[in-house]
């Protein structure tokens, strides 16, 4: 028996709708005017072609560190600040699958919902749904979790540039997918995807001298660390110009990424973010005076916390707060840039810049940091380990360990800055 068609939907200029058929509009002015009419079995051609021209297009040499990603569970959430290669890595790992590829932000799709492409697409036999910049598709949890229940044989990937987006959604989507974090790139994975070189991991507190001793022998360790930290962080170093790359990841994450977990967001936001990473680009004290940015600016403290709580969970910036410090409105105790070479671009402070370097790369490889309780003993706490960071003058103080740049060989508790770069 013939399936029933559900009823045309009429729309403007005479086209009519039918059963998984949508159209695609293009505004010029005043004038709305439907461009084409595409059902759902070419949309997802059209998403197929999309995904085969960008796997063509996948470097030769991958991050060391998506070998190290375990995703185990049938849903997961893949998140990282922009240009880390979320899209590179959910590509080449799920490359040998029948998986349909999808970025939310792709006008094509914004015309339609995922349940309907989902749902299309398994009937046609794919074998689970990626769903990039997850939260620029309309309705993308209430989607999310109708194909997650609906389907429970099929993988559900998502990607987006923080896991804030679980908190956004619906309240039990996030116990139905597993987070996986793709950091900063590392100072070892840079070397590699410049050279071709995987050099050994190394542990900063518990160092290996023979260790040290063959990575030192296999490049210019100091030379690469300065590249590295005015343009590796993010494997796109590859591509284009990195200033403008640092500029374009700015510009999207405050105005494509920010306003969807910041309610009631207006241009006056905008631009007092803007006018906050101004200020961390040349202050030499990383903090903000709060008051004083509230009554510029004419906003509450409350939004203003908000703000740079959304700033720091998209990595725009990195706040570092005390151990325990469990207030709900807090500045924390320093605030950097949450890419160390964003400095670069600017006044290159160079004694903010380390210490942004230092909490990055711990943070990144896994550690806790907090900002040392009393600035006269050190810096940072790691984990339970007190670090006062430098160049290589820097005297130790109460500290546990002084980390050093500006020199490449460790020698009893001080260790070069660049070894950091080699925990993962």
């Amino acid at each position: 028996m013939r399936k029933k068609r559900t009823e045309p939907v009429s729309i403007s200029s005479g086209f009519v709708l039918h059963e998984n058929e949508y159209v695609l509009l293009s505004f010029h002015g005043d004038t709305k005017r439907a461009v084409s009419i595409l059902n759902t079995d070419e949309l997802i051609q059209s998403l197929e072609e999309i995904k085969k021209r960008k796997e063509m297009e996948l470097p030769r040499l991958l991050r060391p560190y998506f070998e190290e990603i375990d995703m185990k569970n049938r849903a997961v959430l893949v998140f990282g600040s922009r240009g880390v290669g979320k899209t590179t890595f959910l590509l080449n790992r799920f490359r040998d699958r029948r998986m349909l590829y999808l970025s939310a932000d792709n006008p094509l799709v914004a015309t339609t919902d995922l349940w309907s492409i989902a749902s299309t697409a398994f009937v046609r036999g794919y074998e689970g749904i990626i769903v990039d910049e997850a939260h620029y598709a309309r309705d993308w949890s209430v989607h999310l979790k109708a194909i997650y229940d609906a389907y429970p044989t099929k993988l559900i990937i998502a990607s987006d540039s923080s896991s804030l987006i679980l908190r956004q959604g619906i309240a039990d989507l996030s116990r139905r997918f597993s987070r996986v974090r793709i950091p900063l790139m590392s100072l070892r994975e840079y070397i590699y995807l410049r050279d071709g070189a995987l050099l050994p991991l190394l542990s900063p507190f518990a160092l290996d001298s023979s260790v040290v001793k063959e990575i030192m022998g296999s490049t210019n360790v100091l030379a690469a660390f300065e590249e590295y930290l005015d343009r590796g962080f993010r494997p796109s170093y590859l591509e284009w110009d990195y200033k403008e790359q640092i500029e374009h990841i700015i510009e999207k994450t405050i105005h494509g990424d920010v306003p969807f977990f910041v309610p009631q967001i207006s241009d006056i936001h905008f631009r007092l973010m803007s006018a906050v990473l101004g200020f961390l680009a040349i202050s030499k004290v990383p903090t903000l005076n709060i008051e004083r940015m509230c009554r510029e600016w004419g906003i509450g403290k409350r939004k203003l916390y908000e703000l740079l709580s959304v700033m720091d969970a998209t990595g725009i910036i990195r706040i570092i707060f005390k151990e325990n410090d469990n207030r709900t409105f807090s500045k924390g105790e320093k605030i950097f840039f949450g890419d160390p070479s964003f400095y670069s671009i600017g006044s290159k402070n160079t004694g903010t810049r380390r210490e942004a370097y230092v909490a990055e790369a711990f943070e990144d490889a896994g550690s806790r940091v907090f900002a040392c309780p009393d600035e006269r003993n050190g810096d940072f706490l790691i984990n339970e380990t007190l670090v006062e960071v430098g160049g290589k003058n820097k005297k130790k103080k109460h500290a546990d360990f002084v980390i050093r740049d500006d020199t490449d060989v460790p020698h009893l508790n001080c260790i070069p800055m660049w070894i950091l770069g080699f925990q993962y």
